[in-house]
């Protein structure tokens, strides 16, 4: 499948970007048309919360899951089932407002099916990508989340305008199908020659599915047979693990706060429909996209080029991303104009995911083979990250109401944005004291 030239891993970082991208399209996707129709049936805010929050719910319940069949059954397999799964989903539910009930088990089943997406792709890369080429290729393909959803923000709204909310599901289960097809025909398991650098560091075929439960190993010059077991004990007391869960879930508080609720601050808050504000309403995630990409490259060059160790380069990136972001979003309920809060979320989301080249590729540094696992773990903390902000920013909202506060004030979205702000300069300090580039489990 692979050559010289364009070896195959390549191949395979390139779709797993386009399948962030596809992901991320479809959450931005059900915030904009579930906005719309909701807004139109006179659904409270509360309401819309629990709704936009229960595919969090599910994503939560499947990220430990989705590592581990990962792990068994192979990041191949389960990462075309879990989009077949969604992309069936989306085609087949009708968006009704005033049927609460089929929309969250709905969304609770896309969550459950997108939560084993991300565990299966760092198990994947974990397989393919050699160490020199880490941070790029997560870079990469976590930058097509941020792609995505500037696509989303892009064009979506106009599909919502002209075809009716519901287009917008259809569309996103024609892409989802789109890739799983792509994905059957060019996806496959590494062999060891193909990246004998990854392999050498524990990558390659030590990761391939096992068959039968069954793992040949080679002790004392003797084949043995015998499951392997993953260390949850030394997992669960480890500090540097304990550092990427803290920034993963300070990540997603303030990325899904912004992705589901700044749709609403733009209609309610800033009274300015996101139809007309053009192709700048995608600039915030097309800043991500750009920086996350900046930060692997960044990230790649100071560790080849032995300019700062792998433990100091991690942190030095997460530290200005998280520092920075902060700032910006504590300054964004200050602005009154739209061109101030994309300003401000653009400058917000930008650095988080320059940041993402310190927390988000540590996992493969500590421990390779159980990339996905640990991504599963992480990102369970990142998914209740989305449960906890996204359910919270319709409470402090309604609760801005009772005190009889407008939403077009600022005031009504000081602590929307003041809870992610503070909540980063803390996770930074975390990952400074705690986190570490060195490999830690074998």
């Amino acid at each position: 499948m692979g050559n010289k030239r364009f070896p195959t891993r390549y191949l395979i970082v390139f779709l797993t970007f386009i399948c962030t991208s596809v992901c991320y399209i479809e959450r931005v996707g059900f915030s904009i048309a579930y906005t719309v129709a909701a807004d139109a049936a006179g659904i409270n805010q509360t309401s819309k919360g629990m709704i936009l929050s229960s595919f969090y719910y599910g994503y939560a319940c499947s990220q430990v899951p989705g590592g581990w069949a990962a792990q068994k059954i192979g990041g191949r397999r389960v990462l075309l089932f879990s989009f077949i799964l969604w992309s069936l989903t989306c085609a087949l539910v009708p968006l009704d407002p005033n049927r609460e009930i089929v929309l969250i088990i709905a969304r609770l089943l896309v969550g459950v099916a997108q939560g084993f997406i991300f565990p299966s792709i760092h198990t994947v890369l974990a397989q393919w990508v050699p160490p020199h080429e880490r941070s790029r290729s997560v870079s990469l393909t976590t930058s097509g989340m941020y792609f995505g959803a500037a696509l989303g923000m892009l064009l979506l709204p106009s599909l919502v305008k002209f075809r009716g909310p519901q287009s917008v599901f259809l569309a996103e289960a024609a892409l989802g199908a789109l890739w799983s097809l792509l994905w059957l025909k060019y996806a496959s398991d590494p062999p060891r020659s193909e990246h004998p650098k990854a392999t050498a560091a524990g990558f390659g075929e030590t990761l391939l599915p096992l068959k039968g439960n069954l793992k040949m190993k080679l002790e004392n010059g003797v084949h043995s047979s015998r499951s392997p077991k993953i260390p949850w004990k030394r997992i669960v007391f480890c500090l540097p693990v304990w550092a990427i869960v803290v920034n993963n879930f300070t990540f997603h508080y303030a990325l899904y706060v912004l992705m589901n609720w700044l749709p609403t601050y733009f209609e309610l808050g800033l009274q300015h429909s996101l139809q007309e504000m053009g192709s700048s309403k995608m600039m915030p995630y097309f800043n991500m996209f750009v920086f996350s990409n900046i930060g692997g490259v960044v990230a790649d060059y100071f560790i080849t080029r032995r300019i700062f160790s792998v433990t100091n380069t991690r942190k030095i990136l997460n530290t200005v991303g998280f520092i920075i972001a902060s700032f910006a979003l504590m300054a964004l309920p200050t602005f009154g104009t739209p061109g101030g809060v994309l300003f401000c979320s653009s400058i917000a989301l930008g650095f988080l995911a320059l940041g993402r080249a310190g927390f988000a590729v540590n996992h493969m540094d500590i421990a390779p083979k159980y990339a996905g696992i640990l991504m599963g773990v992480s990102n369970t903390a990142g998914t209740l990250a989305g449960i906890v902000g996204v359910d919270l920013t319709g409470r402090l909202l309604e609760a801005a109401k009772s005190a009889e506060l407008d939403l077009t004030s600022p005031d009504s979205w000081t602590a929307v944005f003041y809870i992610p702000g503070f909540l980063c300069i803390f996770s930074s300090l975390a990952f400074i004291l705690l986190s570490t580039g060195e490999r830690i489990f074998d």
